[in-house]
């Protein structure tokens, strides 16, 4: 080969790395700064939540506070019942047990202010409509399958629910159920409540729809939890998230071969939607798999669609229907 020749190709080699070099680093800087700049912009949002601590108000009081707490929170107590419902109510030493409990785990509800803070400023951000909820936190009888309450003004949130995992108030519950009993599930909780608020409702019966309506939400965790762990976001443990990423194609594979996506039966939400110990593939492996493990392949399809068309509105997004989004998500785990 010429050398002049041979040395241009060099010479254009090296122009052709460290351009190359330029440009990730651009394309990456530029990202790294579109984050930032977006949280920036989040964070100037102005928000300010205190959390209006009905329990405090209702328990440890005299009874004489009752008719001020109706007018008050009229919501909270149901026309049905007479005051001396709500005075025995402030005596029961189950109620004081459980508002004992409430004052040692939030004893500084300043840090879970700031944490809500921050979620309803990401909210704000992607929907500027949103209003900004009363919050009120009570106790409910550890009633964990109601830990929240939201609507468009108003958010309760059931502080007994969240003591901890550990919490010896606890024992008897499923290991499942209170692994979801812990603080740091707050802002997860009430991300899923305003998903479920916020997304249009599921349009048929199918597993293929509601695995994808719960995809939505997840996906939607991601925009608005941005710093929460992505485990935690779908309140996984790291192993159960590992496994779900180490076993996506053998779950896809198992669904479409037993032809799941279009059954109807509620059968298949109970075994792989809806929260439980493991899912159920009726396999000798089904207690070493997270449950819900439904909801985690409908976040995936959700990805790989959103991969497909990164342009999509989010707004567009969350009204597109599930077969519509599943045909153009071309989805087909790798791993």
């Amino acid at each position: 080969m010429n050398k002049n020749l041979w040395y241009r190709l060099i010479f254009f080699f090296e122009i052709f790395q460290r351009t190359s070099l330029i440009l990730v680093f651009f394309l990456f800087f530029n990202a790294c700064q579109d984050e930032f700049t977006n949280e920036s912009d989040i964070e100037s949002i102005s928000v300010s939540i205190s959390f209006d601590r009905f329990d405090l108000n209702f328990y440890d009081q005299p009874s004489e506070i009752i008719p001020e707490l109706k007018k008050k929170y009229p919501f909270l107590f149901p026309k049905q019942f007479s005051d001396s419902v709500w005075i025995n109510r402030q005596k029961d030493s189950l109620q004081l047990l459980l508002q004992s409990e409430v004052n040692k785990t939030f004893k500084n509800i300043e840090p879970f202010e700031r944490d809500v803070n921050h979620l309803f400023k990401h909210i704000k951000y992607l929907f500027p409509f949103a209003k900004i909820p009363r919050v009120i936190t009570l106790t409910n009888n550890v009633d964990y399958q109601i830990k929240t309450v939201y609507s468009d003004s108003l958010l309760l949130i059931s502080l007994d629910t969240f003591l901890g995992s550990e919490n010896h108030l606890y024992d008897g519950i499923p290991s499942y159920i209170r692994k979801e009993l812990d603080p740091k599930y707050i802002t997860v909780q009430i991300a899923d409540k305003f998903g479920a608020f916020i997304i249009p409702p599921v349009e048929d019966r199918t597993f293929l729809a509601r695995m994808i309506y719960e995809g939505k939400k997840l996906y939607l965790h991601d925009l608005l939890l941005p710093h929460v762990p992505v485990e935690d976001r779908i309140v996984y443990t790291k192993e159960e998230f590992n496994w779900a990423l180490e076993n996506e194609k053998y779950v896809w594979q198992y669904f479409i071969e037993k032809q799941v996506l279009y059954q109807t039966q509620l059968e298949w939400v109970q075994r792989f939607i809806e929260p439980a110990p493991f899912s159920k593939f009726y396999l000798q492996l089904d207690n070493e798999t997270p449950g819900r493990i439904g909801s985690w392949l409908g976040w995936q399809i959700v990805n790989s669609y959103m991969t497909q068309f990164p342009e999509t509105p989010l707004d567009e997004l969350l009204k597109i229907s599930s077969q519509k989004l599943f045909n153009l998500s071309k989805y087909k785990p790798n791993r």
